[in-house]
């Protein structure tokens, strides 16, 4: 697994895919964050982050499905999955390692938003009047979110040898999955019966309840469950093969 792990990320960092990623996130967080009025924390009256963790899965709906299309769809296209498989190692591992460097890279991208944590910090009034809880608790989340949609980005590349293909694939299920389901709960066959259930099988309403900072086990299972689900998912997509 950590051949696969190194592999995956060299391939990243030795090419401008990941620079790419990790520029256009900090790029549009800096301009929502200091540039668009609407947004700026310059014009707010109080110190606070809700802006980046109200716009990072917007962006990580299409960012991270242009991390992992390549994945698979990559391999497939250029034949070297058979050659790949041969290796003494499972399709389980081959999975987990290039999950791994998928997040690596994630991780990477949410780093230098620590600056923000730190220029917020020091324009509170007094310096760190802030809810250091809830914001720690909302970067769990926001990891915990670009994990299961790194699953899901896998998920998609596994079904096409098409990179395009599976970045489509990979953005709508990312979507779906995260606001889907809130949308669904508004139908009037749920409003008033079933809506907060409804509401609770998507990934909006557990970040949401992680970023006030409360980190309840039920939130913490629920992305365990997605992320384990889609990685069985991708496993029995790779065993197509065998069929």
């Amino acid at each position: 697994m950590l051949s696969i792990f190194f592999k995956e990320a060299n391939a990243f960092f030795s090419s401008l895919i990941g620079y790419i990623v990790i520029g256009v996130f900090l790029v549009i967080m800096g301009l929502v964050m200091f540039v668009f009025p609407d947004t700026s924390l310059l014009n707010y009256n109080y110190a606070t982050l809700d802006q980046l963790f109200e716009i990072a899965p917007m962006i990580f709906v299409f960012l991270i499905p242009a991390i992992t299309m390549r994945s698979f769809a990559e391999e497939q296209q250029a034949g070297t999955i058979e050659l790949l498989v041969t290796r003494p190692i499972t399709d389980l591992q081959i999975i987990l390692g290039k999950y791994m460097a998928s997040l690596l890279l994630v991780v990477f991208a949410l780093l230098p938003t620590g600056l923000y944590y730190y220029t917020v910090y020091q324009l509170g009034s007094p310096p760190g009047n802030l809810d250091s809880g809830a914001i720690l608790g909302s970067y769990i989340g926001l990891f915990l979110l670009a994990s299961a949609f790194a699953a899901i980005g896998l998920f998609a590349s596994s079904l096409s040898n098409n990179q395009i293909v599976a970045f489509i694939l990979a953005a709508f299920l990312c979507f779906f999955i995260h606001w889907g389901f809130d949308f669904f709960s508004r139908l009037p066959a749920f409003v008033g019966k079933v809506d907060d259930v409804v509401q609770m099988f998507g990934i909006d309403y557990h970040y949401n309840s992680i970023s006030r900072g409360l980190i309840d086990t039920r939130d913490i299972i629920y992305f365990f469950s997605v992320i384990a689900l889609f990685i069985m998912m991708t496993l029995v997509s790779l065993e197509r093969r065998k069929w």
